[in-house]
């Protein structure tokens, strides 16, 4: 089984679907849609069995899009929204959109409130609770420096399945130390990171050699049964926004990181992913 645990989709349709920031300081929107059905094409042609649809920091706190996508192909998508980790009523949301709309977890994006340990205030312990309740899984956008909320969060709520995005962005030729909050999350047996982004992290081609030895010391640190692979883009999308084709996504896992084996290649590319959103 291949699933791709990271793949933004968006229609451009206001007042159904709305265009707008869920982060301080957005200003850059699309031009044009890219929809659940330009990916589903694509995850046909390339063999990918299900995808995790998040919703994209420009298409509002408004999840619709994803929740009618999944809606309409249940047995390929699944749904992660965005909460507001600054609306006091994100508890209620939260319920909303797993209870009503058929969501199966969250991204939250500490990295945008670098002034505040937004994922720790008072006001949110409700929405802890309530995404604990749920069951829901959560996908962080972060780099090391937000390690440590991740860390409280982890320990207060061990059921959880907490996901770190991008590989937390380590930076190539940067010291060690400064990435090693992120290394050291893999102490806690509930928090699993996202091989993706590699391309993103590199100053060279495919396979982007540079980056093994981050890679590698990432899979020594959580182990295959800890990671899942995502891209970003569907279909065009993808070289318009400055990432890889999705062929080349899947090739970097099955043939262009030498220090894996064919079971660790399983695991990552969807192994994992299945037992997480229990999917057969």
């Amino acid at each position: 089984m291949i699933v791709d645990t990271h793949v933004h989709v968006w229609e451009i349709d206001p007042p159904k679907y709305p265009v707008g920031p869920t982060a301080p300081t957005w200003n850059s929107y699309p031009d044009e849609p890219g929809t659940a059905d330009e990916l589903l094409a694509e995850m046909d042609t390339h063999g990918v069995d299900w995808t995790v649809l998040v919703q994209t920091s420009w298409s509002t706190w408004d999840n619709d899009y994803i929740a009618d996508s999944v809606a309409r192909f249940p047995d390929r998508f699944i749904g992660h929204g965005l909460i507001d980790p600054q609306d006091p009523d994100n508890a209620e949301q939260v319920r909303y959109w797993v209870k009503d709309r058929g969501l199966a977890g969250f991204r939250l994006h500490p990295m945008y409130y670098p002034d505040a340990k937004i994922l720790l205030t008072r006001q949110n312990e409700p929405m802890w609770e309530e995404i604990a309740l749920q069951d829901a899984v959560i996908q962080f956008h972060l780099r090391a420096e937000f390690a440590d909320q991740v860390a409280v969060i982890a320990d207060r709520h061990p059921s959880l399945k907490l996901i770190l995005d991008h590989m937390g962005y380590p930076q190539v030729g940067a010291d060690a130390a400064d990435f090693q909050p992120i290394v050291d999350l893999a102490q806690h047996d509930n928090i699993y990171l996202k091989l993706s982004d590699v391309a993103g992290r590199s100053s060279q081609d495919f396979p982007y050699t540079d980056v093994h030895p981050v890679i590698e010391k990432l899979v020594g640190a959580f182990g295959p049964n800890r990671m899942v692979w995502g891209t970003g883009y569907p279909g065009h999308h993808r070289l318009k926004h400055n990432w890889p084709t999705l062929d080349q996504e899947l090739r970097l896992v099955q043939e262009g990181l030498p220090f894996l084996n064919d079971a660790q290649r399983e695991r990552i590319l969807g192994g994992t992913a299945a037992e997480i959103w229990e999917l057969t």
